[in-house]
């Protein structure tokens, strides 16, 4: 047996983005790790060390045992703390000992794709004790390690790869969280429609409409007279939707039509990622 058909093209995105965050890093000098990133508080080797360590937890490695220094600002929250242990852990590693374990770590994930024969269903061991199943694993390492490696090429000005396997992948998760934002977060009011138009590498409209009751949903079907529109092109859609950038910073990116109040209640809502 082999990978199920739907897992595929999460392999494929996560291999794509794997494989470029590894040649962006590869001739980094010592003194390049310590540069920082648009993800809060992390510098490159940082981010190199979350994706190193996410990679070993879906390989079954145990986590490590460390204590976390008290001073980290950007740790606020249990599932920061959880993502920051193996990060601080590898915060004093040399260029070399980043690499090769990064390499190793590939070869390692390749083979247990290569040999996976699970069901998508399959229930797995999630972040802070939780479970999921395995293609909502799968589906989020693609997603994360696509948004790192936007992090390390915006760092290392970069730019590429914006309309990969796992921008695609990106933009449905992000997507996803589109109902809650509006509904939940911002509240905007029942019989609401927003439409987000956003163009660039990866393009799409989308409309989410509030029912009677306050929920959100999403589609792809434009809404006349919408109550908030708001366009804006996929590198900045993803900046704001990952918390790496805040409205305010890029307005002059941002056109935005209807109830003011409320366009700037989804933008403070926008970022999803913890």
């Amino acid at each position: 047996m082999s990978l199920h058909p739907t897992l595929q093209p999460y392999a494929n995105a996560w291999t794509h983005s794997i494989e470029a965050i590894s040649e962006l890093v590869q001739p980094l000098a010592d003194s390049e790790w310590n540069r920082r990133t648009p993800c809060p508080g992390w510098s490159l080797r940082d981010v190199v060390s979350h994706v190193i360590g996410m990679d070993c937890e879906m390989l079954g490695d145990p986590r490590p045992i460390h204590t976390l220094p008290r001073d980290l600002f950007h740790v606020k929250t249990e599932h920061q703390r959880y993502m920051e242990m193996q990060v601080d852990v590898r915060r004093h590693h040399t260029a070399p000992e980043m690499t090769s374990e990064l390499e190793y770590t590939i070869i390692r994930r390749n083979r247990q794709l290569r040999n996976e024969s699970r069901d998508p269903g399959t229930k797995i061991r999630g972040p802070i004790g939780t479970e999921q199943t395995l293609e909502e694993a799968m589906r989020y390492r693609a997603f994360d390690v696509w948004v790192h490696e936007q992090d390390l090429r915006t760092a290392l000005r970069r730019p590429g790869n914006l309309d990969s396997p796992g921008a695609y992948i990106a933009r449905d998760e992000l997507v996803a969280a589109l109902p809650k934002v509006v509904a939940e977060d911002a509240k905007a009011p029942a019989g609401s429609a927003i439409v987000f138009d956003v163009h660039g590498p990866v393009e799409f409209m989308r409309t989410v409409r509030v029912d009677a009751e306050g929920r959100g949903s999403v589609d792809g079907t434009p809404s006349l007279g919408p109550r908030v529109a708001l366009t804006l092109d996929w590198e900045t859609y993803v900046g704001l939707a990952c918390g790496r950038i805040t409205a305010d910073l890029v307005a002059d990116r941002i056109k935005a039509e209807g109830d003011p109040e409320l366009t700037a209640a989804i933008l403070m809502a926008f970022a999803v990622t913890k």
